[in-house]
């Protein structure tokens, strides 16, 4: 398999096309096509995970944010730097945004549900048109710091909860990123708890008015399931030499 032919598996699997989304999804930066010989996987392209990627011999790193975002952008400065590094490495770039949140089997939703033991969810959370997360059921009632232990959410990795709700969840929301404003598609559906990545200030009194549990892993840590899992997708599946660069941010 080349790299581009990686590409365009990735694109038809992630259904890359029916997605309206701020994120250039796709290749970033296509180098000459050759044969794939190691994938590298990172939840965001920066020097540290383009410099680690080339140094390992990769031959594509394929990442949740890219360095293309919604409008044209001047090649200069730190943007220069980056896209040059990657050049230089013959690195190719793919980044996958919101359809790496959405996807009912690799995203980041779908992935933290499996995590949490919920064998039956539905898509929630309505973005541009899109339904981007998921909602179900838990296995059994658990406390929200139980929660976030079966997510790997820390205190490091940026986690806040906010408990104005049942001691013990059933029902959750999961949106993964900066997604606190949705926690009022949570209140809606009536459910106990709503899981994201960061929230802002205001979010504080619209979870405490509605009752509701609130529990933010951090923007990183919730975005680093979507990448873990196309990753074992190109190693078990398709026998491709891959490596995970964890670059957290605790934000």
């Amino acid at each position: 398999m080349t790299v581009q032919e990686f590409g365009r598996l990735l694109e038809e699997r992630l259904d890359i096309k029916s997605f309206d989304d701020i994120s250039l999804n796709g290749f970033q930066i296509a180098g000459p096509d050759r044969e794939l010989r190691k994938a590298a996987f990172a939840v965001d392209a920066s020097f540290a995970s383009i410099d680690e990627a080339a140094a390992a011999s990769a031959d594509v790193l394929i990442v949740h944010h890219g360095l293309f975002w919604g409008h044209p952008i001047a090649v200069t400065g730190n943007h220069y730097a980056r896209v040059k590094r990657a050049i230089d490495s013959g690195l190719s770039l793919f980044a996958c945004h919101l359809p790496l949140d959405a996807h009912p089997l690799y995203g980041n939703n779908a992935q933290m549900a499996l995590r949490l033991g919920m064998t039956e969810f539905d898509p929630f959370g309505t973005f541009r048109g899109k339904s981007i997360g998921f909602k179900g059921k838990l296995p059994f009632p658990m406390t929200v710091p139980e929660v976030a232990r079966l997510l790997g959410f820390t205190r490091e990795s940026g986690t806040r909860i906010l408990k104005f709700g049942k001691d013990l969840a059933e029902t959750v929301g999961i949106i993964s990123g900066a997604a606190g404003d949705d926690v009022d598609q949570a209140i809606e559906a009536g459910l106990d708890l709503f899981i994201t990545g960061e929230v802002p200030h205001e979010v504080y009194s619209i979870v405490r008015e509605n009752g509701i549990n609130l529990l933010a892993g951090g923007h990183y840590q919730s975005e680093v399931f979507g990448v873990k899992a196309l990753q074992r997708m190109a190693e078990k599946e398709l026998g491709i030499e891959t490596i995970f660069i964890d670059v957290p941010t605790g934000l």
